[in-house]
């Protein structure tokens, strides 16, 4: 390892940035297993004593989730049903000991396809803030995460938290995640799901997302478009609700076994919905 920094300020952290070559480490969860079996040759960005990048709480416009939020951390909230979907990820990120220290900002920027919390955010209509030395951005989640551990984030920013915008309307969120067992496992497919309801019942505004079927998850807007004005069914959902995928042959399922897997959690999801 080349250098060991553990600022004590957000100003301290996004300064160490500046020099270059500094890779964050939050709660260690993903960065420390790929580095198994060789050496760390570069300089360790500890933000974990960062007490501006900690906490959920409730802002003027919805809420805040700090970027060291943990897993076990959004389990414990207070929140509306907006954001069961969420919660539901929460629970099958790994086991309790990863849901003690892996982060919410962490799982965003390693950007992973198979990352259970990114189609939620998706879903939450959901904005990242980046700090750097020249001041602040927001960005949306769908224009953040970039691709397989690729982000937007530049090499002098970052990730402090996480915004979810509050509804015009009662909302309900639901998750559903496909794996090779039920507990401590990378997702074959997952989809998150949102939908703002009117006082009679029907679907006001709905978002639906999809990830491990494409190299970024991916919302489905025709299903979307279809559900407004109708109580969620899931006879609705079609096959070709599922053309912005792209999953792939890997060593968990075939791409084919993930497009028939998406339309039965799709199907499954808006069931929950409703």
């Amino acid at each position: 390892m080349s250098g060991y920094l553990r600022p004590a300020t957000l100003g301290e952290a996004v300064a160490a940035l500046c020099t270059g070559g500094a890779t964050v480490l939050a709660g260690g969860t993903d960065l420390y297993p790929a580095r198994v079996g060789r050496a760390i040759d570069d300089t360790l960005l500890d933000i974990s004593a960062l007490a501006e990048l900690r906490g959920i709480g409730v802002t003027d416009g919805g809420w805040r989730f700090g970027a060291l939020a943990t897993w076990r951390d959004v389990l414990a909230a207070d929140l509306p049903p907006l954001f069961d979907g969420l919660k539901a990820a929460a629970r099958e990120v790994g086991g309790t000991q990863i849901q003690n220290r892996g982060t919410i900002g962490g799982n965003l920027c390693n950007a992973s396809p198979a990352a259970d919390g990114v189609p939620n955010w998706l879903t939450l209509d959901a904005t990242v803030e980046l700090a750097s030395p020249t001041g602040s951005r927001r960005l949306p989640v769908a224009a953040f995460v970039l691709g397989n551990r690729r982000t937007a984030r530049r090499e002098d920013e970052l990730l402090v938290a996480v915004h979810v915008p509050r509804p015009d309307r009662p909302a309900r969120g639901t998750f559903r995640k496909l794996g090779a067992r039920r507990y401590l496992v990378i997702s074959i497919v997952m989809v998150a799901a949102v939908a703002e309801f009117a006082a009679d019942g029907t679907v006001a505004s709905a978002r639906i997302a999809v990830g491990a079927a494409s190299e970024v998850a991916q919302r489905l807007p025709s299903l979307e478009a279809r559900l407004i004005g109708r109580r969620p069914d899931p006879s609705l959902v079609r096959e070709e609700d599922l053309a912005p995928l792209a999953p792939i042959d890997d060593v968990r399922a075939t791409a084919a076994y993930r497009r028939d897997a998406a339309l039965a959690l799709v199907r499954r999801a808006i069931a929950d919905l409703a």
